[in-house]
């Protein structure tokens, strides 16, 4: 696995598989703050706790100004049994094909086993990461990690008025 990438680098860009046919991608969030959290499979115990976590929270990520992306090197049509499954109300990004291409442009493919590290990511709203976090495979890193990490963040209304206020 290279090395994660931190605080201060642009987020590369992607378009993934939300659906078997339908994608989206990080583009369609500029101008807003997202959460990325890779996983390493839909149906392993931790990754569906990890999952089912942040959709119970996923209101506070919302009141935060933060949306969730959720991704792995699942399929489409694993990630949206799972969802089904789970009453997930966020995306799943399918990172399958070609294997991981999102995942290693972010340092966190896990090449000896062929998934995703755990890892999240804050992308702000100018499409740059705000923070990033390196959990233990085996280790659910819960929510209040990305709430601390969202509040660290400049306030999005305070910085609307500094812009207005500058011109």
């Amino acid at each position: 696995m290279s090395e994660i990438l931190s605080r201060g680098t642009k987020a590369p860009a992607f378009a993934l598989r939300v659906t078997p046919d339908q994608t989206l991608s990080l583009s369609e969030f500029t101008g807003r703050r997202v959460i990325l959290a890779f996983y390493p499979a839909d149906w392993s115990p931790v990754c569906g706790d990890q999952m089912t976590l942040y959709n119970h929270v996923l209101s506070e990520f919302r009141n935060k100004g933060a949306s969730l992306l959720g991704i792995s090197v699942d399929s489409a049509w694993c990630h949206q049994a799972f969802a089904r499954d789970r009453n997930l109300h966020f995306p799943l990004l399918s990172d399958f094909h070609p294997k991981a291409q999102v995942a290693q442009a972010y340092g966190v493919y896990r090449d000896d086993v062929g998934e995703c590290a755990r890892a999240l990511f804050i992308v702000d709203e100018n499409g740059t990461i705000a923070w990033s976090y390196l959990s233990p495979v085996a280790v659910n890193p819960g929510a209040d990690v990305i709430l601390d990490a969202l509040d660290q963040m400049p306030n999005l209304e305070q910085k609307n008025v500094d812009a207005q206020s500058s011109r």
